[in-house]
């Protein structure tokens, strides 16, 4: 999955950003499941980036709820 930066998250729509939102924690929750399992991941820094980017999402979605 892709990482957004916040000007990527600022041009998608409410609906897109809903969507990869989605993805993102899916994801996120499989590399959490991965870990847990004793298994390591091919890249740690990813879950980094994958919650970053979620909360990047977040921040758009209030900052447009409160504007």
């Amino acid at each position: 999955m892709a990482i957004f930066r916040a000007n990527d998250v600022k041009q998608l729509s409410d609906v897109e950003i809903q969507e990869q939102m989605g993805k993102l924690r899916m994801e996120l929750v499989q590399h959490y499941g991965k870990v847990s399992a004793g298994g390591a991941t091919e890249n740690s820094g990813h879950i980094r980036e994958l919650r970053r980017t979620i909360a990047r999402m977040l921040t758009e979605q209030n900052s447009r709820r409160t504007a």
